[in-house]
């Protein structure tokens, strides 16, 4: 049976809001909401903390979690995902949780581990059905193109597939449409190898790092969820996350 563990990166510094993760959301810090929740994933064996910050380590450890000291220099979540990976033994797939998501639906997470069943699975993602022209075109969400199995074609900013015989404004009545949901699990040797490999010219291009692997022929497989999270990336995110779960 495969082992799968739970980590969540977790910078202090942050451009649009410093400290994010040690915020108050009501009562409790951002990173222990999130924690918890991971802890309620099924197939979860273990969820581990991975900072390179002592503030957020000992607030972790002040609610008596799982926390790893990792190296400051890493560029992205996945590295630090990876360092983690080779620190605690034991374990075949990680799960890579946002940090920002302080009230994540651990049947997501349960749906990303179940990707895994297929032996064939390098990484895993999940997709969201567009509803809206505005998420359809905003380049800031990313869209994904999958084929009859659900495995990743191709990820963009743009809207794809180009429909080029109905007007914009149609696309979405005319096809089905997904977006991109951040969170990825990674097979324990596809993670080393992931680490390993130079950006790539279309992850330069689009800024999207999961393009890096596609590239390199790893197999990105998709799950269909309709969960909507809220990510809290300003303090504005905080405001109405603290109206719609605490009315205050």
């Amino acid at each position: 049976m495969q082992k799968i563990i739970g980590i969540i990166p977790a910078r202090y510094g942050s451009s649009r809001f410093p400290g994010k993760p040690l915020i108050d959301i009501g009562g409790k810090t951002m990173i222990e909401r999130v924690y918890l929740q991971a802890k309620h994933a099924r197939n979860l064996s273990e969820v581990i903390v991975a900072t390179d910050d002592q503030r957020i380590y000992d607030a972790v450890k002040s609610f008596a979690g799982n926390v790893v000291l990792t190296d400051s220099a890493h560029h992205s979540g996945t590295d630090r995902c990876a360092e983690v990976l080779s620190k605690v033994q034991g374990f075949d797939i990680a799960i890579n949780i946002q940090g920002d998501e302080p009230f994540i639906d651990p049947l997501q997470i349960d749906l990303l581990c179940d990707c895994f069943v297929n032996e064939q699975t390098d990484i895993a993602t999940l997709i969201r059905p567009i509803q809206e022209e505005e998420t359809l075109f905003d380049p800031n969400k990313v869209k994904v193109v999958i084929d009859k199995n659900g495995k990743a074609l191709y990820f963009s900013r743009s809207p794809i597939p180009f429909l080029k015989d109905y007007p914009k404004d149609k696309w979405l009545e005319n096809n089905k449409y997904f977006s991109h949901i951040g969170i990825y699990g990674y097979r324990k040797s596809s993670l080393e190898q992931i680490t390993q490999i130079p950006p790539s010219v279309l992850e330069n291009a689009e800024g999207l790092e999961q393009l890096r692997w596609l590239e390199n022929g790893f197999n990105i497989q998709t799950a269909e969820s309709i969960h909507t999270n809220d990510a809290i990336d300003t303090p504005e995110d905080l405001e109405h996350i603290l109206k719609k779960y605490f009315n205050s």
